[in-house]
C-alpha cells in the first residue's frame, strides 16, 4: 500500500508521486551541451526525488555515468582545508553506492594537504579512466559556505575551462534552495573577494522546480483513489489546491493528515472539504519541521526587509535586490500580476502567527479576558465592542509592546492580529490577504459561518482615509457582506491619544463601515 510522503525523497513503489521531470524541463538538454548549471527550489519541493530518478535514468540509458552526491554534511564548515577533503570523501562514497566502474580508483592516493587543488586533480584523474562522460548532481550545494564554497567552485571552474586539454566532469548541477546569485552573497565580505576569475561565471542557467498544477494535485489524489477507492470530493481538492497553491509538501501533508490522523486509514469515508480545512488548521498550529524550518528564516534581517512591507501593504522597492530574490527562492513569497504576496494562504497564516506568537502567549494570561464569549451578542461577534477593547488595550500597552518586536513597523498590525487570534481561538478562524503595494491588510474573521470583514490601514493623510473607505467597501462586497470595519493605525508621535482614538460610522454604496482610529 502506497502513502503520501512528507519526509525525504519519494520512492515510486512506496509513495504517491508526480513525475518531477514534468515540473523541470530542459535539464537533459543542458547535460547534452556539457554545461554547468543550477537547480534551485524551496525546501521539500521534490528536488532530491527528481535528482535520484534522473541519475537512475541516465545510468540506465548508458550514455553517461551519472552521480548523485549530497553535500548536506558540509553544513557550516567554512575552512577549505577541512571542507574540501570532506567533499572528496562525499564523492567517493557516492561513487561506491552507485557502483560506477572503477569507483575504487577515485581519490585512491589523494594528497589532501593540497586542498586548493585536490578536488580538481582527483576528478580529472578519474574522468581519464572512465569509458563514458561523468555527470554529477551536487545536492544541498548551498550548505557550503566561506572558503570551502570558494575553493570548491574555483576547482570546478579550473576543470571546466581546461576540458579541451584534460578530461573533466562533463556536466555539473549545483542544487539547493538558493540561486547562484545568493552563493555570491553568502561568501562575499569585506575581507574576501572572488576576483575577476569568479567561479560563478561557469554557471550557464538556473532552473527551478515548479509547484504542482491543479491538474497534478487531482492526479496525485486520484492515485490514492485508484488504489483504495477512497474518494476526494471535488470541493476538498479545490480547497487543498487553493490553500497550498500546489506546494508539494503541503499537498501531501494535507492528504496524509486527513487519511492517517483524522480517519485512521478508514478508506470507506469520502474526504470532504470540511476534513481538508480541519487538517490545514491542524498543520498550521502544529508547525511541522518543514514549516518550522522555513519560518526560522523570518528572524533574518534580509527576510524582514521583504516580509514586513508586505504585512503592512507597503511597496517593496528593491525587487532586484539579493534580499528580495533570496526570500523568493526560499518559497515564502511569489509575484502574480506584479503583486507580491505570500506563496500560499497557509504560509500567510503561519507567518503572522509566528511573528505574533509571543503576544498571543501573553494575551492568554487570565488578566486578559479577551475571549469569544465576551464578545458574543445573539450568537454573533460584536466587533465594535471587540475593537473598542483593543483601543483601550493599545492605549495602555503600545509603547512597551512595540519594543518587543523585531518587525517594528508591522508591530501594530501583528499585535492587533494577536489580539484577534486570542479571541477567535474559542472557535473560528481568520482569513488574511497580504499583498505588497496595496497600502492595506485585509482580514476576515470567520465564526459560525459568518464573515466579519476588517481592513487595517496606516494613517498617511486624508486621502489615504478616503482610499481606505473605498477599499473597505470593495472588500465587504467581495466577501458578500453588508457591514465591515476599517481600522486606521495612527503612528504619528506628535498626535495625542484623544486625536488618534475615535469611532465613527460611514456609509459607502449602501454599506456600513465602522471606522476605528487606533
Amino acid at each position: 500500500m502506497k502513502y503520501f510522503n512528507i519526509a525525504g525523497p519519494c520512492i515510486n513503489v512506496k509513495h504517491y508521486m508526480i513525475d518531477a521531470s514534468t515540473r523541470l524541463v530542459g535539464v537533459e538538454s543542458l547535460i547534452e551541451q556539457e554545461l554547468y548549471f543550477v537547480i534551485h527550489a524551496a525546501r521539500q519541493s521534490g528536488k532530491t526525488t527528481f535528482l535520484i530518478d534522473l541519475t537512475k535514468r541516465l545510468n540506465a540509458e548508458g550514455k553517461y555515468h551519472a552521480l548523485y552526491c549530497s553535500l548536506e554534511t558540509l553544513q557550516n564548515i567554512s575552512e577549505a582545508d577541512k571542507g574540501i577533503p570532506l567533499i572528496v570523501e562525499c564523492i567517493k562514497e557516492a561513487l561506491c553506492i552507485v557502483e560506477i566502474p572503477k569507483y575504487e580508483k577515485f581519490a585512491e592516493v589523494a594528497n589532501f594537504s593540497n586542498y586548493t587543488g585536490v578536488l580538481h586533480s582527483e576528478l580529472r584523474k578519474y574522468c581519464q579512466i572512465l569509458d563514458k562522460p561523468l555527470v554529477i548532481f551536487f545536492d544541498e550545494a548551498d550548505c557550503l559556505c566561506g572558503n570551502t564554497m570558494i575553493s570548491f567552485l574555483r576547482q570546478l571552474r579550473s576543470g571546466y575551462i581546461n576540458r579541451t586539454l584534460a578530461p573533466f566532469v562533463h556536466s555539473v548541477a549545483l542544487v539547493g534552495m538558493r540561486n547562484i546569485r545568493d552563493y555570491i552573497a553568502n561568501v562575499r565580505d569585506d575581507k574576501e573577494s572572488l576576483g575577476s576569475a569568479s567561479p560563478f561565471n561557469i554557471s550557464t542557467k538556473a532552473l527551478t522546480l515548479k509547484n504542482f498544477t491543479k491538474e497534478e494535485v487531482i492526479q496525485l489524489y486520484q492515485q490514492h483513489t485508484d488504489e483504495t477507492s477512497q474518494i476526494f470530493e471535488d470541493k476538498a481538492v479545490d480547497l487543498a489546491f487553493e490553500q497550498t497553491c500546489g506546494q508539494p509538501w503541503l499537498v501531501n501533508a494535507v492528504a496524509r493528515e486527513v487519511i492517517i490522523e483524522m480517519l485512521n486509514s478508514d478508506y470507506s469515508k469520502s474526504i470532504t472539504a470540511e476534513m481538508v480545512n480541519t487538517a490545514i488548521q491542524t498543520i498550521i498550529i502544529r508547525r511541522d519541521t518543514h514549516i518550522d524550518s522555513l519560518l526560522e528564516r523570518l528572524k533574518e534581517e534580509r527576510v524582514r526587509k521583504v516580509i514586513e512591507p508586505m504585512i503592512v501593504g507597503n511597496d517593496i522597492y528593491e525587487q532586484l535586490s539579493d534580499d528580495y530574490k533570496y526570500v523568493t527562492d526560499l518559497g515564502l513569497i511569489k509575484e502574480i500580476d506584479k503583486k507580491i504576496q505570500p506563496s500560499n494562504p497557509i504560509y500567510a497564516e503561519v507567518i503572522i502567527r509566528t511573528l505574533s506568537y509571543d503576544a498571543q502567549q501573553i494575551l492568554t494570561k487570565e488578566e486578559y479576558n479577551y475571549t469569544i464569549p465576551r464578545y458574543l451578542k445573539n450568537g454573533e461577534i460584536d466587533v465594535n465592542y471587540l475593537l473598542s477593547d483593543f483601543q483601550e488595550f493599545w492605549r495602555k500597552n503600545s509603547a512597551i509592546w512595540i519594543e518587543r518586536f523585531q518587525y517594528k513597523e508591522a508591530a501594530p498590525h501583528l499585535i492587533l492580529q494577536a489580539f484577534l487570534q486570542r479571541v477567535i481561538n474559542g472557535g473560528g478562524h481568520i482569513i488574511r490577504e497580504m499583498v505588497a503595494g496595496t497600502g492595506r491588510l485585509d482580514l476576515g474573521i470567520v465564526y459560525e459561518n459568518k464573515i466579519y470583514p476588517i481592513e487595517i490601514k496606516l494613517w498617511k493623510g486624508v486621502a489615504y482615509y478616503k482610499e481606505g473607505l473605498a477599499q473597505t467597501a470593495r472588500y465587504i462586497d467581495v466577501l458578500g457582506c453588508k457591514e465591515g470595519w476599517l481600522v486606521i493605525l495612527d503612528q504619528r508621535k506628535n498626535k495625542s491619544w484623544k486625536e488618534k482614538i475615535y469611532q465613527k460610522q460611514e456609509i459607502v454604496n449602501s454599506m456600513v463601515i465602522n471606522v476605528f482610529g487606533i
